[in-house]
């Protein structure tokens, strides 16, 4: 396709979209220009899926070029732009203040968003980020450090001309942290009631998804009957699996990174054991059979193959519709794994074997699913075995019997 040339703010740019019907991406955008300070001729090519998006993207270049940006620079990602950039955004920190924030980047922003063109991180992609870094369970000082380092990095492509708002500055985080510690306090009100429940909510799921892929449902029922996340699940490898025991060994999740999905070690660091129910084992067969020889294999996927994080498996299955309608306003992707430990509990499987199901560091958060009248019933044992080491006095020798007429 031919050539068109723009002069925008100083920069001479030309742009053309070739098709190249033997790739993937069958559409390459490709745009041209005179670096004003190097004065070289330069040059930045993506394949796209259709000709829309490729003449969207090179719009989107020369939009840039008339507010005086290079196209380096308008595409640039947030991980490069905070490693050419992070001296002058953290310009005036205390050095205590600094290990945090670069801590909250290096391990929680880059991964989320660091793929990601600067220019294309909205106010929404920062609240939903947000809100899963909250549903990962890290600590309040955690999160307002993380929200800084990536609210300083924003401030300062503002200053650059990159953006013109900066859409890290969220409001309502804390609220939404403290439903979150609400929600943590008392783990078993989010979990589903019955084992019909949860079959009746995998069917909607699948009957609402593209081409019905029953793969969705075997997601959600064998993350619940496990007590697992849903990256834990889409981590799960065939040889993971010891069908002679029926037992699941935990060994990594799939998580957001640079560029896609990845898969790391499991939230605790350590791999953990969970038993496989009779229920889902006629499900895990087959999904081992389909996996076909390959041990690697993963035991989850995709209906094209590829790996499932929890907004894969929301926007696939239309899961906010579906669940409102069956009347679980509430219900998320992670409430899964309440409702599995919630069932643990109730069938009366010991705290301690709990805990390592679950693989929680603490006693106390494994305790929140069991029922209130365990607790209540724990609590009056403990209330008298107090009162008896309270009223307990040691026993005294007896002395000389004295022998009188």
């Amino acid at each position: 396709m031919a050539d068109r040339t723009n002069i925008a703010a100083g920069i001479r740019i030309s742009t053309d979209i070739e098709h190249r019907p033997d790739r993937p991406a069958p559409y390459r955008a490709r745009v041209r220009w005179w670096d004003p300070t190097t004065k070289r001729r330069q040059s930045l090519s993506e394949g796209k899926n259709s000709e829309e998006e490729a003449q969207e993207w090179l719009q989107a270049i020369v939009q840039a070029a008339q507010a005086g940006l290079t196209p380096s620079t308008a595409t640039m990602t947030l991980a490069e732009y905070g490693e050419a950039n992070m001296d002058l955004a953290l310009r005036g920190l205390e050095l205590k203040t600094l290990d945090p924030y670069l801590a909250g980047w290096r391990k929680r922003v880059v991964p989320a968003l660091g793929h990601l063109a600067v220019r294309l991180i909205t106010n929404g992609v920062v609240d939903r980020t947000v809100q899963n870094w909250i549903a990962d369970e890290h600590s309040r000082s955690t999160v307002k450090n993380t929200i800084a380092v990536l609210v300083r990095v924003m401030e300062q492509a503002v200053r650059d001309g990159i953006i013109s708002v900066n859409p890290a500055r969220v409001t309502g985080w804390q609220k939404l942290y403290k439903q979150a510690e609400d929600e943590l306090r008392n783990p078993r009100a989010l979990a589903l009631p019955d084992w019909d429940s949860l079959v009746q909510l995998a069917d909607a799921l699948v009957a609402a998804s593209h081409d019905q892929y029953r793969g969705w449902g075997d997601v959600v029922v064998f993350a619940a009957c496990t007590a697992a996340r849903i990256g834990e699940v889409s981590g799960c490898r065939v040889q993971d699996i010891d069908t002679d025991q029926w037992i699941w060994t935990v060994r990594r999740q799939t998580t957001p990174a640079p560029g896609g999905l990845t898969d790391k070690g499991t939230k605790g660091k350590r791999a953990r054991k969970v038993p496989i129910i009779e229920e889902i084992r006629p499900l895990v067969a087959q999904r081992i059979l389909s996996a076909g020889t390959d041990p690697d294999a993963r035991l989850f996927t995709g209906p094209r193959g590829g790996r499932i994080s929890t907004a894969v498996l929301r926007d696939a299955t239309h899961w906010d519709d579906v669940v409102i309608r069956l009347g679980y306003e509430h219900l998320r992707r992670h409430d899964l794994r309440h409702t599995g430990l919630t069932w643990f509990a109730d069938a009366g499987v010991p705290v301690h074997v709990l805990r390592r199901i679950a693989g929680h560091g603490s006693l106390m958060t494994t305790q929140r699913y069991l029922h209130p009248d365990v607790h209540k019933i724990t609590a009056a044992g403990a209330a008298l075995s107090a009162h008896l080491s309270a009223v307990r006095a040691p026993r005294s020798l007896p002395g000389p019997i004295v022998m009188t007429r």
